[in-house]
């Protein structure tokens, strides 16, 4: 078994301050879990933790049914990937990657053995008596990937491995990542900052900001009803829309009135009660074009980003910014008023004060 299990974790430096804040969290065998969040919310703290390279402040580590709060971190059945690559300039490929089982008196054949799996699934048979400074950035990770993977651990643990690439490579290393878990049925723990990572690689996201988690969810769930107006902002690519609203009722059912364009919600009359006036939250992808000047709102064209087969219309609805995702038929001239209409059934409805997601109440 290599279920993961936080039990009221924290990390605290100093007395002010946690850095993680009585976090707990299961993580299933074989899962595939991100945590995602900002630069210093804690999420490599929690990696390192688990790894057994940061000392626990409070609370209690299990891998399985083991707490290896105690256990040192080569005896935890873990393989880490950094940023970093962290290859011995000095040694092959394949030295690189036997240097490990080398140092556990792994014996020769052996090596041989895990190497020639590994290098087969990453496809770097042909790198193996190369030195690091003849690789490129994307092999240079595959080895460091290569070289956790010959531990034959029970996770895999990784720390933004992809952050160092240039963007077409991350997107073919993300691919390799995804079949690397279904081949290897492991668990795998990432840390990543990039929100489309996440969205395409984990099996559930974890959220964190200032050392706690927001919400945890598959990706599905925190896109469609994200808790808070954080999650909706660090969840979106590109950002969601908002704008100010109020929540009427119109013969029993709630609606959400835009400057008098009503959407209907499943919203119960109550919530009107404690936030009449409310932020409607509305994904790019979620808004259209139309002729129909009837529960629409006239906006302006700023500029348009051709994104492949798609276009970013960036717009202007009073004094804020609104952007509409469509498919590239047509070219938008800046200062052109078009029409845009908004899908009611994925509109957010955030509490003005505590920025709060409405629907989550249900």
């Amino acid at each position: 078994m290599s279920s993961i299990t936080l039990n009221a974790l924290s990390k605290q430096y100093t007395k002010e301050k946690h850095t993680l804040d009585h976090i707990s969290l299961e993580i299933k065998d074989k899962e595939f879990l991100v945590l995602l969040g900002p630069s210093g919310c804690g999420k490599s703290t929690l990696l390192r933790m688990i790894a057994g390279i940061e000392e626990i402040t409070h609370g209690e580590v299990y891998i399985g049914d083991v707490c290896v709060n105690d256990v040192e971190p080569k005896d935890r059945g873990v393989a880490m990937v950094f940023q970093n690559y962290a290859l011995y300039p000095h040694m092959t490929v394949f030295e690189n990657m036997a240097y490990g089982l080398k140092i556990k008196k792994v014996k020769k054949a052996e090596r041989e053995r895990r190497i020639k799996a590994a290098a087969d699934i990453l496809q770097i048979n042909s790198l193996l008596k190369r030195l690091p400074s003849q690789l490129s950035g994307g092999q240079k990770q595959r080895v460091a990937i290569g070289r956790a993977i010959v531990k034959e651990p029970k996770v895999f643990l990784m720390d933004e491995p992809l952050s160092n690439l240039d963007a077409k490579l991350r997107n073919e290393m993300r691919i390799e990542i995804k079949k690397l878990h279904e081949r290897l049925n492991s668990t795998f723990i990432y840390v990543t900052h990039d929100q489309v990572e996440a969205v395409t690689l984990g099996d559930r996201i974890a959220i964190m900001a200032e050392g706690k988690f927001r919400q945890i969810g598959t990706p599905m769930e925190i896109i469609d009803c994200p808790v808070d107006m954080f999650v909706a902002n660090f969840i979106s690519s590109p950002p969601i829309n908002y704008l100010d609203a109020v929540l009427m009722n119109r013969n029993g059912q709630t609606y959400v009135d835009i400057d008098g364009v009503l959407l209907e919600t499943n919203l119960p009359i109550e919530v009107m009660k404690d936030s009449p006036k409310v932020v409607a939250g509305i994904r790019p992808e979620h808004c259209f074009i139309t002729e129909d000047t009837n529960n629409t709102l006239e906006m302006e064209v700023l500029f348009t980003e051709i994104i492949g087969t798609d276009v970013l219309l960036h717009l202007k609805y009073k004094t804020s910014n609104f952007i509409v995702k469509k498919s590239f038929t047509e070219m938008y001239s800046k200062g052109q008023k078009l029409h845009v209409g908004m899908h009611a059934n994925h509109v957010n409805v955030f509490d003005k004060q505590t920025e709060k997601n409405l629907r989550s109440r249900q």
